[in-house]
């Protein structure tokens, strides 16, 4: 959100004439100094870099220009998404931040003579350092190499990307799936498949449907081709060594079950499943410390582990900490089918124990132990259900890039100036609003869809310093019975004051690091609303009751701009009171350009909402285009007649409320 007056591409033009002049150009540079990095336009010569520039920059006598070529894995390769430059100058450890355009190329300019080191950073990718020290000589080129960060986790996985014919077969596969009618599953996935062979989620599907079907050949064929496609999704990869574990192809199973792990160590079941792995080629020790980590990350979950473990000394002749393991399993699961085998196990350690002194023991070979499969004891792998609604705030594991600090203090201060600016700038704004509901089933299938066009207005003011007074309306003023199931949604221009210098108190920050979103380079933001802080940002409303809601999530802010492009948002904790068990929001937000008033600003471009309410899953997405402004002077607005907050604290604003119809539940057409 805020001004910005420039146009970015203002002062760009190709250098086909004008490197014929370039000499007598570069003798005249004295021009208007832009802020450093900040890609203005300076002439400048093809050096290292082996495509020709499009480009022209300006810079300052005294200064250069410093161009930065990304590269992925290969010279002959642009990155496929947006870097972040980090230029230091070491003489004061001044920072500016600059990112790459879509030619993977990034400039700063009216850099003052000196010594700099410049971090290049990428999502995905591993950060590395460029040492730059200028001295007279007006541009410098780089060509940058990054390479792949091993440790990244894919998450381009989006049904959203299938056909739409794919989309709602592989949805009713699912339901099927659910419901153990694996004739139907297998149909409606295989044709789902037809549309959309090179799907890694519908391959996945198929092999999970296959090893239900214990067809683990089948399996292990399409949960490979799922591996390849999203070769760092650790579910694909578990359960592809869990396939293998069964086949007693016990070398393929280390292998996979190794990457699945490298995945996400924190996860207890690859462990555990690595652990069998070992255990079944006799490889004791390495069965052993993988059972622990499984029981260490699983604790109570993890307990099949423990006949690992148990196995595992017990084969490696330390009988009594074997034993133990194997008693802590029948402490957890009592009545677990394979208990019998468990205590016949345990007799038989203690009888060879009372025939053999330990001294005169030998590490065992395992045979008499293969009467206890690890395998049997496991619960049968779930098909993790394709929520109606996105995972939850503290669910999602962001993709960073490693290593790279986060400039927390800069990002506050320059998001809160531009949402700031928002408030100071705008008196009020209005939008077409195009709001599409959906009435959902478990599975996310539209049971009940319908469409509205409304007249969205908003105003934004500061009736008196710290209070802001948001109000969100339909100009047609529809009663609430007038919205899609009684439902009446705002909030969506007051989510970003979250950052504003009046709000970021009440609430707990926390900068994650540099993210990505739709391949520009972002910091990532963590918010909670605080205990001891008023809450003013979201309420429900029902009846003439209304409820204050806590919110808690995370925005995406350019790292050069430090404009939010996206928040998501959702409820500290369910509200029974009113029969809402969650609520989920994701707010986008993009530059609107308005000639008249010579400015942009970042308003919502889109806002979609999740709702549990009343035991019935709700959609909704809207879209706002055509927007006019009505601004006026700071010092108006504050003129304005307003009726003056009573008994308001400081440092707060009018919530956002969502009405919703009182009454029992609405019956499903």
């Amino acid at each position: 959100m805020g001004r910005n007056g420039e146009d970015r591409g203002k002062g760009t033009f190709r250098l086909t004439e004008a490197l014929v002049a370039l000499g007598r150009i570069l003798a005249c540079c004295v021009l208007s100094a832009p802020a450093l990095g900040h890609p203005q336009s300076t002439d400048r010569i093809p050096g290292t870099l082996n495509v020709e520039p499009s480009v022209v920059y300006r810079t300052d006598p005294g200064t250069c220009v410093l161009l930065f070529k990304v590269f992925g894995e290969k010279l002959s390769v642009p990155i496929d998404r947006q870097a972040l430059l980090k230029l230091v100058n070491l003489k004061d450890q001044k920072v500016v931040w600059q990112t790459t355009e879509e030619n993977s190329q990034g400039a700063f300019t009216n850099v003052p003579f000196g010594n700099y080191d410049v971090e290049i950073s990428a999502v995905g990718y591993l950060s590395t350092h460029q040492v730059a020290q200028t001295s007279n000589a007006q541009l410098q080129q780089f060509e940058i190499v990054l390479r792949r960060d091993p440790a990244a986790i894919n998450l381009d996985a989006d049904d959203r990307a299938l056909p739409s014919k794919a989309r709602k077969e592989m949805k009713h596969g699912v339901s099927a799936l659910k419901s153990r009618n694996l004739k139907d599953a297998e149909r409606h996935l295989a044709e789902a498949y037809k549309a959309a062979p090179s799907s890694g989620e519908l391959n996945f599907l198929l092999g999970y449907l296959y090893f239900e079907q214990r067809d683990y050949e089948r399996a292990s064929n399409y949960l490979g081709t799922a591996t390849k496609l999203r070769p760092n999704d650790g579910t694909s990869l578990t359960l592809l060594g869990r396939a293998y574990l069964e086949r007693k192809d016990y070398p393929q199973a280390q292998s996979v079950l190794e990457r699945a792990v490298a995945t996400d160590a924190e996860i207890w079941l690859p462990h555990n499943l690595l652990a069998d792995a070992y255990l079944h080629q006799k490889n004791y020790d390495k069965a052993g410390e993988e059972a622990q980590a499984a029981i260490d990350k699983g604790k109570a979950e993890a307990n099949p582990a423990r006949l690992i473990l148990g196995q595992a000394l017990i084969s490696l002749g330390q009988d009594e900490q074997g034993v133990q393991a194997l008693e802590g399993f029948l402490q957890q699961s009592p009545s677990q089918p394979m208990a019998g085998q468990v205590r016949s196990l345990i007799a038989e350690v203690r009888e060879h124990e009372s025939a053999a002194p330990s001294a005169d023991r030998e590490v065992r070979t395992g045979t008499k132990l293969s009467g206890v499969d690890p395998l049997q004891a496991l619960a049968a792998p779930g098909l993790s259900e394709k929520s109606w609604q996105p995972p939850g705030i503290d669910q999602v594991k962001v993709a960073l890039a490693s290593g790279v600090a986060c400039p927390s203090e800069k990002v506050a201060e320059e998001t809160g100036k531009h949402v700031g600016e928002l408030a100071d700038d705008v008196a009020r704004f209005s939008a077409i609003e195009d709001l599409f509901h959906q009435n959902l089933d478990l599975f996310g299938i539209p049971i009940r869809t319908e469409t509205r066009k409304y007249n969205y207005v908003a105003s934004i003011s500061e009736p008196e310093p710290g209070f802001l007074a948001v109000d969100e309306s339909r100009a047609d003023k529809i009663e609430l019975e007038g919205y899609p199931d009684k439902i009446a949604s705002t909030g969506f221009a007051a989510l970003a004051l979250v950052f504003h210098p009046h709000m970021r108190d009440n609430f707990d920050m926390k900068c994650e690091g540099l993210g990505d979103w739709h391949g520009q380079a972002s910091w990532i933001v963590y918010f909670k609303q605080r205990d001891d802080k008023p809450n003013r940002m979201h309420s429900y409303k029902v009846g003439r009751l209304v409820y204050p809601v806590k919110l808690k999530g995370r925005a995406w802010i350019t790292a050069d701009k430090f404009q939010i492009v996206r928040i998501e948002s959702e409820m500290v904790r369910p509200m029974p009171e009113i029969k809402l068990l969650s609520e989920h929001q994701v707010v986008e937000y993009g530059p609107i350009r308005f000639d008249k008033k010579n400015m942009s600003l970042w308003l919502p471009k889109s806002a979609e909402i999740y709702f549990d309410f009343r035991q019935h899953h709700y959609y909704r997405r809207h879209s706002f285009d055509h927007y006019m402004l009505f601004s006026v002077d700071s010092d108006e607005k504050r003129k304005e007649p307003v009726v003056k907050p009573t008994g308001k604290p400081p440092a707060t604003t009018e919530p956002a409320i969502t009405e919703l119809a009182p009454g029992p539940p609405h019956q499903l057409k």
